[in-house]
């Protein structure tokens, strides 16, 4: 693996794995890890070969969320077009780098997800955590501020709207199997098996077609804005372009009883 000062970064037979490397601070976000993980994104859009990305963290923790000494620090607040305090470009720019990976994601949730630990991890198409991780929304009443990193469109998307609420007012512990138990992800797992898991996962996602993957992720994404009718059509454009692509392989491998061999081409965003 590549060694950036605060993201470990390697591809290996087609797995990108994205591991944040902070461990004594539990991987608390930074300008400088946030910019690591863009970097990282950056790097499977360049490199074709990758069919599935793992995020996860080192050491005992996922992500403790922001880096408090560093937002403790004076610095010049920049407002967006509202005259609004936002989020540093860095952090907003990683969470959508994430949700906008070419091919799917999986988060590894090894420790505490915290604050924005939580949005990154959700921000992955596949969240697995070990039995021992946690995940806690820490803005509303340790910080007084409101949910970011994605979580206020996850959260409530995943869990519904009185989960959200508590999550956000309470700022309490969610262990991992509360958290599956949900849907906020998709499984707890003994810590034992936390990477037999994921590595069972990543081998169905790094057979899979990605252009597919990506057209599933957007798909669902867009149904939340939906009518029926909408979505029937929204899919159908879809197929136009996946069913001459991959579905004769499918069906020859369904007969043949083996797994199909899709190519490795990714959606081509011109084609909608």
């Amino acid at each position: 693996m590549s060694d950036e000062k605060v993201v470990l970064f390697g591809v290996e037979d087609g797995v990108a794995t994205i591991r944040l490397n902070r461990p004594d601070m539990l991987n608390a976000m930074t300008d400088e890890l946030m910019q690591g993980i863009s970097h990282a994104i950056d790097s499977v859009r360049d490199n074709e070969s990758v069919r599935v990305v793992i995020l996860t963290g080192e050491g005992r923790g996922f992500c403790a969320g922001a880096d408090l000494q560093q937002v403790a620090q004076p610095q010049e607040q920049k407002t967006d077009a509202q005259g609004s305090v936002g989020k540093q470009d860095t952090f907003n720019q990683a969470l959508t780098d994430v949700m906008n990976c070419p091919v799917p994601t999986i988060a590894r949730v090894n420790g505490a997800a915290a604050g924005g630990g939580f949005g990154l991890a959700l921000a992955c198409d596949i969240t697995i955590a070990a039995e021992s991780a946690f995940f806690v929304a820490t803005f509303g009443p340790n910080l007084g501020i409101v949910p970011d990193m994605g979580t206020t469109w996850n959260v409530p998307l995943r869990a519904g709207r009185a989960k959200a609420l508590g999550i956000a007012l309470l700022g309490e512990r969610i262990t991992a199997a509360q958290a599956a138990d949900w849907g906020l992800i998709w499984a707890s797992v003994s810590d034992a098996e936390l990477d037999l898991e994921v590595r069972r996962v990543s081998e169905i996602l790094k057979s899979s077609s990605p252009d597919a993957a990506v057209r599933i992720r957007e798909t669902i994404n867009e149904s939340i804005h939906s009518s029926f009718e909408e979505q029937l059509a929204l899919e159908m454009r879809h197929q136009a372009v996946l069913i001459p692509k991959n579905m004769r392989e499918g069906a020859k491998a369904f007969l043949e009883k083996r797994r199909p061999q899709f190519d490795g081409s990714r959606k081509d965003s011109r084609m909608g």
